[in-house]
């Protein structure tokens, strides 16, 4: 079966979109709207089945749709984003992937867990604690994830907005981060430093093409001297806004 992957429309107001850690500039959004087509058009070519969540007019960051549910084999776990103006993105999430068929579960009150501190990789998954997800969201995930055979470890973030804002995996497993925006290295047994930020965000497309910011373009280079094929796509407008290439999609393996 195809690899299917959720997407959601930029809302008009994606420039009211809530940051953290960066001071607010001006946001294009019919740019970014032009640099979301392009991202869908990417995973497309790559053989990917795009499925469109409904567009939320009224909520500014729900294009960053990977933040309302976790994925593992056919386990879709609704997530309870930490930011109270983001919850209401969850619904139309729930709608899609239980009419796929996914078994659905939920992080409950007062657990809170954002899909972007969720990093999985070859039945481990690392849960960023710090920021939007607390100590409740990670053992309410812990107990969901255990018994589909995962192994669930926290790991601290507190210089970025979530643990995928600072490190990804690639296809052999190596994760990948800017050091100065990752707590602790060596949580990781393979960890390779890349020299720019956005070099931290990459999307497995298949076994060894990943899709990534064109910001980056050492990180790139770098990649592809380790025998990486890499599809670079503009998301500048999604960066303004602590957005990356992960946040952009929930991408459907089970």
């Amino acid at each position: 079966m195809e690899p299917r992957l959720l997407v959601r429309r930029p809302s008009p107001r994606l420039a009211d979109g809530l940051l953290t850690h960066l001071e607010r500039s001006e946001v294009d959004v019919d740019l970014a709207q032009a640099q979301w087509t392009e991202y869908v058009a990417a995973f497309a070519r790559a053989g990917w089945q795009v499925i469109e969540v409904e567009p939320a007019p009224d909520l500014p960051d729900s294009v960053f749709v990977e933040d309302t549910v976790v994925m593992y084999g056919d386990l879709a776990v609704l997530a309870r984003p930490g930011a109270d103006e983001r919850r209401p993105e969850v619904d139309a999430t729930e709608a899609i992937v239980a009419g796929l068929g996914y078994r659905v579960a939920r992080i409950e009150s007062p657990g809170t867990l954002d899909g972007g501190d969720v990093l999985k990789h070859d039945g481990t998954v690392w849960v960023g604690l710090g920021g939007r997800t607390n100590a409740e969201g990670l053992a309410q995930l812990t107990d969901l994830l255990e018994p589909e055979g995962a192994r669930v470890i926290g790991v601290g973030v507190s210089k970025v907005l979530h643990l995928k804002s600072a490190v990804t995996a690639l296809p052999d497993g190596t994760v990948v981060g800017h050091e100065p925006l990752v707590d602790d290295p060596e949580v990781w047994d393979r960890f390779l430093a890349v020299p720019e930020e956005a070099g931290s965000h990459v999307v497995l497309l298949d076994g060894r093409t990943v899709l990534m910011a064109s910001s980056a373009p050492l990180t790139r280079a770098l990649l592809q001297q380790r025998g990486l094929e890499v599809v670079a796509v503009d998301i500048s407008e999604f960066e303004k806004l602590e957005g990356c290439v992960t946040c952009l999609s929930v991408r459907l393996r089970g």
